[in-house]
């Protein structure tokens, strides 16, 4: 069968817009009921990617949605490395693909830049390998407290 429609869910998260060094927290997605999950990091204008080191995207989990409680996922639960943009001239693109194979409810994905940095990035999920087929196509955002 070729139909990922019941398997499959598409979530985009809201832009993120980088300035320095200050970390920037994506919305968190709902991963519950899925085995897996892959994390798109896509670009829209990135004026300055900042230092030689440009910015980077990591992956932190919780089961809840106070932000505190969030921590960077355990290398054990992640396929690929973190996420780095280090070209001015990586405008609208998808720059890497980060999978998650770990067992809380919600993720999200944090942006940290560097000296300099300037960019207007998101972050996309496709989560499936669902438990059962879900009922709905949309997957949701929450933000966190």
């Amino acid at each position: 069968m070729r139909d990922l429609t019941a398997i499959l869910q598409f979530v985009r998260g809201a832009a993120q817009t980088l300035a320095g060094v200050t970390p920037n927290a994506s919305a968190a997605f709902d991963v519950r009921g899925f085995d897996a999950a892959n994390f798109y990091l896509s670009t829209g204008v990135v004026t300055d990617a900042g230092t030689a080191a440009g910015f980077t995207m990591t992956l932190q989990e919780s089961d809840a949605l106070v932000g505190a409680g969030f921590t960077d996922v355990a290398a054990l639960d992640l396929i690929g490395a973190n996420l780095t943009v280090t070209l001015d001239t990586a405008d609208n693109v998808t720059a890497g693909v980060q999978g998650y194979v770990g067992n809380k409810r919600y993720v999200r994905a944090v942006f940290t830049g560097t000296t300099l940095t300037d960019a207007v990035v998101w972050v996309n999920a496709v989560m499936g390998k669902p438990h059962r087929a879900p009922t709905v196509t949309i997957g949701a955002t929450a933000a966190t407290t």
